[in-house]
């Protein structure tokens, strides 16, 4: 049964509570947000590419961040069941944003006849998503296990989150798997490609259809079983409208630093050395998810786990249940042709991400060492994409 916070509203006056979410003498993080300027200055006036790519990657942790808090506050206001969904709705924005720009860019380019602008864009849609459930999975609930570990010795969590998430992760690991094996057992290139974007587009509508299950039961049949402690404990810092407008107007800023940094990628990824696929799995993710990186770790340094492995694995099955999903019907709508086949590479390292991270969260327990066995799984993966060619 789920219950609603009573919170006077009549205990926030103005717009005080909004302007200290926003303080950088309250939030170190929201210092960054000096990017924000700096990126539209350098995409509009400038145009400097390079530096429009970094400050608007910059730009878009303190936004998230905020994204973030603004959640909190309004899920502070309703019951368990909602808060969830809001949580679920709003813990990965800025990947969908990002993702979905790239994809509406890509669709301009077919429109303009630039194929290989278009097959980029739809390269950093697939390689953001992967880097988004490998962060997750190996660096984030490393991070919170060896944080966990270093302030606990042994760390417990619910063994049903992870039996639930556990299966999720393997059925998209399913999804990834057979549009890539499709393709690389069909003779003619064309039926190879035609079946894996139909195979695609079918298991995306199942994907999303399993998803709306999984928080009926998490949410709704089942909450008993994944109840954290600590999620809704929380004094509001500002009121609800203050909340509404930060998350509308933080939303609407990512979705601009988000359209700044796909246009200047290109350019950006030559005059920086980086390869377009490092950026996607690596630094996209990174800098989109800090701040729900940041909470997870903080978290677990309160030994709060259950809590911790929502948002670190919580997150990850999102991404692969849903928002990959919904991307790639999104781009079914755009008439661009993204199919589940994210390539051999790509694939094995979500597969083995997943088996590492569901073999050592296993038995509910952790301990700093197994932190830093998926951080080093991590850095191995990191190097591996920064070399692949």
């Amino acid at each position: 049964m789920s219950t609603t916070r009573d919170i006077d509203e009549s205990e926030f006056n103005g717009w005080n509570g909004l302007l200290g979410a926003i303080n950088p003498q309250k939030v170190k993080l929201n210092i960054l947000l000096i990017a924000l300027p700096i990126a539209i200055y350098a995409a509009y006036f400038a145009h400097n590419e390079t530096l429009a790519f970094v400050a608007s990657m910059i730009a878009i942790m303190p936004l998230a961040f905020l994204m973030g808090q603004a959640t909190e506050e309004i899920a502070l206001r309703t019951g368990e069941a909602l808060g969830g969904l809001l949580n679920a709705t709003f813990g990965n924005a800025a990947e969908m944003i990002i993702a979905g720009v790239a994809i509406f860019a890509a669709a301009e380019a077919i429109q303009d006849g630039d194929t290989e602008s278009a097959n980029d864009m739809i390269q950093v849609v697939k390689a953001s998503l992967i880097g988004s459930i490998i962060g997750n999975l190996l660096l984030v609930l490393g991070l919170a296990f060896v944080w966990g570990g270093i302030h606990h010795k042994v760390q417990s969590f619910s063994p049903a989150a992870v039996g639930a998430n556990g299966s999720l992760l393997l059925l998209a690991v399913i999804t990834l798997t057979i549009p890539t094996a499709f393709m690389l057992t069909t003779d003619k290139a064309d039926d190879a490609v035609t079946g894996a974007l139909n195979l695609s587009h079918a298991a995306a509508i199942i994907l999303i259809a399993l998803y709306g299950l999984f928080l009926l039961f998490q949410l709704r049949t089942h909450q008993d079983l994944f109840a954290t402690d600590g999620t809704h404990d929380e004094d509001a810092n500002m009121s609800k409208r203050e909340a509404i407008v930060l998350l509308i107007v933080a939303t609407l800023l990512v979705g601009w630093m988000a359209e700044i940094l796909v246009h200047s990628l290109s350019v950006g990824a030559t005059e920086l050395g980086l390869k377009p696929l490092f950026i996607g799995v690596i630094l996209l993710p990174l800098f989109g998810n800090a701040a729900e990186h940041f909470s997870a770790v903080t978290v677990a340094g309160k030994d709060k786990m259950d809590l911790s492995f929502a948002i670190a694995v919580g997150s990850s099955t999102q991404i692969a249940v849903f928002v990959a999903p919904l991307m790639v019907l999104l781009a079914w709508t755009q008439d661009v042709d993204l199919s589940f086949n994210f390539g051999l590479f790509e694939t094995i390292a979500v597969f083995l991400s997943v088996l590492i991270a569901n073999a050592i969260a296993a038995d509910g327990k952790s301990n700093w060492l197994e932190g830093a066995m998926l951080l080093g799984a991590y850095a191995i993966l990191g190097v591996a994409f920064f070399l692949h060619p």
